[in-house]
């Protein structure tokens, strides 16, 4: 598929800057883009003359500017899913003191809608609007399991399997097998699956039809988010928090 060129690089260096709140200097960014000063600095003075970047005089700096909260100021305040779900989602924190997720699925990937974070001194890394692959996370797979026998192996066939951990997925059929225990089960596990040291129990929200429109996970340390933990508590948890958020949704059982 052709692209523009131009807009293409742009993209690249907001999502880059994206990544560093502290700011960047050109060189570090020209450098981290792999793409020439020159270019880096022509894109930026455009980008702020757009006001979508702003540059600090005194550290020559480099920042995203608030007007990039416009683009998703729509997305974010007409999302019922965000909207129905956020309530539940922070009594759920509240009873477990971990980090819940809330996801959704586009163009094949897990994409990251609204966070709540625990107050627990060792925290989840995780931004919203961040992606991850849907074959190694909790919130992914339950998503995959909501697909059609045909539709789950198409895309399957487009998966490229990657090591992130000792634990990941590799196969098909391994993927295959996990995603029916998760029909029997009701819920998913990113069992240290896409990175070292973190499990998550994930569950699913369907909306009035009975799809499956979204999943939300909870997530923390191995060492905290225990298989027993999951088994004698977090799982009845989850999928009771996950029943009242599709009921609202319109969703009868």
């Amino acid at each position: 598929m052709a692209t523009v060129q131009s807009i293409e690089r742009a993209f690249f260096i907001l999502e880059h800057l994206s990544e560093h709140p502290n700011g960047m200097q050109i060189t570090k960014l020209a450098s981290e883009t792999s793409l020439s000063k020159s270019t880096v600095h022509r894109l930026l003075s455009t980008l702020i003359e757009l006001q979508y970047v702003r540059k600090d005089a005194e550290t020559d700096r480099y920042y995203l500017s608030y007007r990039t909260l416009y683009l998703t100021r729509n997305i974010l305040s007409n999302s019922s899913l965000i909207t129905v779900a956020k309530p539940l989602l922070q009594q759920l924190v509240n009873e477990i003191n971990e980090t819940v997720h809330l996801c959704i699925e586009e163009n094949e990937e897990v994409i990251y809608i609204d966070k709540i974070e625990s107050n627990q001194t060792i925290r989840m890394y995780s931004r919203i609007g961040s992606r991850a692959p849907m074959y190694c996370t909790g919130v992914g797979k339950m998503m995959l399991s909501g697909k059609d026998e045909n539709t789950l192996r198409d895309i399957i066939t487009r998966i490229h399997f990657t090591k992130r951990t000792d634990y990941t997925i590799l196969t098909p059929n391994d993927l295959l097998q996990e995603i029916s225990k998760i029909k029997e089960v009701g819920y998913s596990l990113d069992n240290i699956e896409n990175e070292d040291g973190i499990r998550c129990i994930a569950a699913p929200i369907y909306d009035f039809t009975g799809k499956i429109i979204g999943s939300f996970s909870i997530s923390g340390p191995s060492t905290r988010v225990t298989m027993e933990r999951i088994e004698t508590e977090l799982a009845e948890k989850i999928l009771n928090t996950s029943r009242a958020i599709s009921s609202q949704l319109g969703y009868g059982q």
